[in-house]
């Protein structure tokens, strides 16, 4: 989730390529390996409670991937088979539930550990995502206005290393107008115009036009519908336009206080200031279209989320699938029913790197997945903090 002005190194190299200047130099490695004597004390605030599951819908991934599937951990490359390798051992160590000390030296004897560079500060950026519950209909009616689409008919991806080689791995989303290809509708010509009624599928109706703002944030989700069917709803694809975060867009106007930002807050800014909602969510020109699934929610490699477990950092930077641990702050929940965090304190745990999202690019961001939940919505909605992410592997020797 970034504005339009940030382009990114691809889309700089892009925009050199057309303009026949030279490449701007890449980024530095995201990940560095440590010495030993630098490696983080390990523990798990969680008591390795769930990330066994998790690492088993990783090692689904890696199975279906190709042998040769290159995954980087900085200057190292690792093919699929060795990552499995690493998942597997680490998998059947930690069933015995090791103690720190025990924990400490099986990873120093048999792990690389690589850290990353993190952002401007040298640190990571955690936030937080889960699962939102919507109320929905299948037909539309008093009450249900709010379509979530499917993918629409049209929306193309042009894959730019069809036209060059130096271009490889850049895409671009759009739809062909005439005998040109175009950016897609945004988000004002979408939901303010209708223009996407009849070209794309509408998958269900909700009430709340808020709540279906933050599911696409949030990625997936569920709806419950009025005869107690439930619809799992999980991202697909977007239209290509650029996030930009309402949230700032709050502080810069001196809408909502910088220190006082949260999901939270926004959602009572917006229900308390009705006249507002359009005009602050096509300020965000990105939309989401969504797909049905049997079950859920699903991350960006297929891998089913585990609550505390999964994380999602940018796979043109991170290895995807990978062993990885943070640290960090979690909120410790307010009185019951108040909805707020009491008090933040530090925590350390393993998870698996699983999805991917918008906001999430570069090596200083990671969005860590809370599940679902009034716990869930608080620690997603409030976690902004510094921390720490380091990704293990085993080494090539065992």
């Amino acid at each position: 989730m970034k504005t339009a002005a940030r382009l990114g190194f691809g889309g700089l190299l892009l925009l050199c390529l057309l303009a026949g200047c030279a490449a701007p130099p890449p980024p530095e490695g995201p990940l560095v390996v440590l010495d030993p004597s630098s490696f983080p004390e390990f523990s798990d605030d969680m008591a390795f409670e769930g990330i066994t599951e998790s690492l088993s819908e990783s090692l689904k991934y890696l199975k279906r991937v190709p042998a040769d599937t290159a995954f980087r951990f900085g200057s190292d490359v690792y093919d699929a088979p060795h990552m499995i390798r690493s998942l597997e051992r680490f998998q059947a160590f930690i069933a015995k539930r090791p103690d720190r000390s025990v924990l400490s030296d099986f990873i120093r004897s048999h792990y690389r550990v690589y850290r990353s560079v993190g952002g401007d500060t040298g640190r990571m950026l955690f936030t937080g995502y889960y699962e939102p519950f919507l109320q929905g209909s299948l037909s539309r009616k008093a009450g249900y206005a709010h379509p979530i689409y499917g993918p629409p008919e049209d929306l193309a991806v042009l894959d730019l290393s069809d036209f060059s080689e130096k271009l490889a791995g850049h895409k671009i989303v759009g739809r062909v107008a005439g005998k040109t290809f175009v950016p897609y509708h945004d988000r004002n010509e979408i939901d303010g115009e209708g223009v996407l009624l009849g070209k794309a599928p509408v998958l269900v109706w909700v009430a709340d036009p808020v709540a279906l703002f933050f599911l696409q944030i949030q990625g997936s989700g569920k709806v419950f519908l009025d005869d107690g069917d439930v619809l799992n709803i999980h991202y697909h694809s977007s239209n290509g336009r650029p996030y930009r975060s309402i949230g700032n867009l709050l502080i810069r106007e001196n809408k909502i206080p910088q220190a006082e930002m949260s999901m939270q807050r926004i959602r009572a800014y917006l229900n308390t200031h009705p006249g507002e909602v359009e005009r602050i969510f096509n300020y965000n020109p990105s939309y989401v279209f969504f797909s049905l699934e049997k079950d859920g929610p699903y991350g960006a490699i297929r891998a089913k989320l585990t609550p505390g477990r999964s994380i999602a950092v940018d796979r043109s930077v991170f290895p995807m699938a990978g062993i990885a641990f943070i640290q960090s702050q979690k909120p410790v929940a307010a009185s019951k029913g108040a909805g707020g965090v009491s008090k933040w304190v530090s925590f350390s745990r393993f998870v698996s790197s699983q999805d991917t999202g918008g906001a999430i690019k570069g090596p200083g961001r990671a969005d860590l997945f809370w599940g679902s939940g009034s716990y869930a919505e608080t620690a997603a909605g409030h976690l902004k903090h510094p921390g720490e992410l380091y990704f293990l592997v085993l080494k090539p020797e065992a």
